[in-house]
């Protein structure tokens, strides 16, 4: 992983269910195998890997001809995972199911508040310092019966059909892989994403990183999204065209919550940091300050389960990655 993250990643009570099912050299992090000790690497039989981890090719691997396992402590395994590895028959797991509930949580919060304008009525209060006219000022606003479309039934896409349960919303799916009879069994209504980018309210994106998504989201689309809508993007920032995206919020048409974005940081004078009807967040749906634990904790698991000779909980399958992020 990372220079410096298993000092922060790792704490006593992680490392003590380590320490119970394996030996572990907890004061050593590799996040360059060419410079590593090969003496260390040697006798490894699973990496314990989290963001920033090295590229596991084949003279990586060769410097470990005991390993057999890859458990990741974090989300997505295609940054450092590559297909010597499958190859070699290593297994590989991740804690991306983890990962996925603070996002989905996350997404919850932002499409109700979108349905309720929270932040215009904030930042008006503010400016005014007068009570509005509840009846008068807010007639549009509200979350009864809104429709939400969620673009892609991924772990996270379907948590949040999950949390979205409870209230009184519509919520349509667009998702190649899902069909009529599945999207009914989630209680959503399958769609074509065209119809879903017209019909919705709110539209959430939790589409894969590939390279036929890289800005689904154009001119075309984002022309179809109904005056008022709000784009919400918890996924990969490239999944939409940023230029095509500003081109229609200057104009105040749509509103947008943003937690990624192409390039992931904006340039200094981007007016996404100044549009009043968006709400910029630097990277932080994913897992983030204790959230890490629980990440943690499934990987340390997974390491138990090798240990005991039992299946992964969350195992990784190589043609998952063509439908992941």
């Amino acid at each position: 992983m990372g220079e410096g993250i298993h000092r922060r990643l790792l704490a006593e009570s992680a490392l003590d269910g380590l320490r119970s099912v394996a030996r572990v050299d907890t004061a050593t992090a590799v996040n360059d195998f060419a410079t590593a000790d090969p003496r260390q690497l040697a006798p490894v039989e699973v990496l314990f890997t989290h963001w920033g981890a090295p590229l596991l090719t084949e003279d990586a691997l060769r410097l470990m001809p005991r390993l057999r396992a890859v458990v990741h402590a974090a989300g997505s395994v295609k940054h450092h995972v590559t297909d010597a590895v499958w190859r070699r028959g290593i297994v590989v797991s991740s804690a991306a199911a983890a990962n996925a509930l603070p996002v989905a949580e996350f997404t919850l919060a932002a499409i109700l508040f979108a349905g309720k304008r929270v932040l215009a009525a904030a930042r008006d209060y503010a400016a005014t310092r007068t009570h509005p006219d509840l009846l008068t000022d807010y007639s549009g606003h509200g979350n009864y019966h809104r429709t939400v479309g969620v673009v892609g039934a991924s772990r996270i896409g379907r948590r949040v059909i999950e949390l979205l349960r409870p209230f009184d919303l519509d919520v349509l799916l667009y998702d190649p892989y899902v069909d009529a009879g599945e999207a009914e069994a989630l209680g959503v209504r399958s769609v074509g994403l065209d119809e879903l980018v017209r019909g919705s309210d709110v539209v959430s994106i939790h589409a894969p990183q590939l390279p036929e998504t890289r800005h689904m989201f154009d001119g075309r689309l984002l022309a179809l999204l109904k005056d008022g809508a709000t784009l919400v993007n918890t996924s990969r920032g490239d999944l939409v065209d940023t230029e095509a995206l500003l081109a229609h919020l200057t104009t105040g048409r749509i509103h947008a919550v943003l937690d990624v974005t192409e390039p992931e940081l904006p340039p200094h004078d981007s007016p996404l940091y100044t549009l009043p009807n968006v709400l910029l967040t630097p990277h932080i749906a994913g897992s983030l300050g204790n959230e890490l634990g629980r990440m943690t904790d499934r990987a340390v698991d997974e390491v138990a389960r090798i240990a005991h000779g039992q299946p992964l909980a969350h195992p990784v399958a190589p043609d998952e990655l063509n439908r992941s992020a």
